[in-house]
């Protein structure tokens, strides 16, 4: 198997901004941004989340002679967390990435509350695009908040002829964004104050009524969610392989890195 070309980089917070009471949009700048000039918009990133109190971020190394990764000290060895490539302006040399805060003490949301301008964050992510989806006449976009970020980047680029549903849970109305789309797309959003004990969203998926065309889902979002809606889809209503991608960023108490083999064990079942 081919490596994907990857690039990483230290960025500086320049500014951040609160698109809704629940969710903030960072901006990132570094000399080397222009590096992911050809990644798509929507693709996951890597961000390295300098420890509390620190702000340089300690990449691990790679030692051609042992052919091994040096890992940096506990003491300042960043959190590793998965998020989304949300934009970048090449002129002013920014990456756009935004963030949920979800009120608790995760690394990555704790740091995008209280980070001021110069905060430091690591940025990790492959230097070619990718399609985020397959070519569709219907599609069926599905996700808790942490997917608004590839979800608005899709519904962005899908043509006016397209057609669908795209359903997104968030934490309150207030926190129900506007996001631009050239296709015939319904939208309908779930409000729920606590997404770790319980979720409405599979249950709306499953009221959904997919029209006889050709079709595609994407779907993103808490563990338990997005088990049930991929079984749903895969055994019950006999989706291809091809026409669903469904992946789990988050599984409910669990962190990102203790959770990442179950998260992945469980999508691989189907491919």
């Amino acid at each position: 198997m081919a490596k994907i070309p990857t690039g990483r980089l230290v960025g500086e917070m320049t500014r951040k901004e609160y698109i809704t009471p629940h969710y903030i949009r960072v901006y990132l700048y570094s000399e080397d941004v222009p590096l992911f000039r050809e990644t798509t918009i929507g693709d996951n990133n890597k961000i390295a989340v300098p420890p509390q109190g620190f702000n340089e971020v300690h990449f691990p190394t790679w030692d051609e002679t042992t052919q091994q990764w040096i890992y940096p000290s506990p003491e300042v060895a960043p959190a590793i967390r998965t998020y989304t490539h949300r934009g970048i302006d090449l002129e002013t040399k920014e990456l756009i990435i935004d963030f949920v805060d979800h009120g608790d003490g995760g690394p990555a949301s704790k740091w995008a509350r209280e980070a001021e301008a110069g905060a430091k964050l690591g940025v990790m992510m492959r230097l070619d695009g990718r399609e985020l989806y397959e070519q569709a006449d219907w599609y069926l976009l599905a996700g808790d908040a942490t997917a608004i970020p590839v979800l608005g980047a899709i519904l962005e680029t899908l043509p006016g002829t397209a057609k669908g549903v795209c359903i997104i849970e968030v934490h309150e109305g207030a926190d129900e964004q506007i996001l631009e789309t050239k296709a015939d797309i319904k939208f309908k959003w779930l409000h729920n104050k606590n997404p770790h004990l319980e979720s409405d969203l599979a249950d709306a998926v499953k009221a959904v009524q997919v029209p006889e065309t050709k079709k595609f889902g994407y779907v993103a979002a808490e563990f338990s969610n997005v088990k049930e809606i991929r079984s749903y889809l895969r055994k019950e209503k006999g989706w291809k392989q091809e026409e669903l991608y469904a992946y789990s960023y988050w599984k409910a108490g669990v962190a990102e890195d203790k959770s990442q083999a179950d998260r992945q064990r469980e999508k691989n079942t189907y491919e």
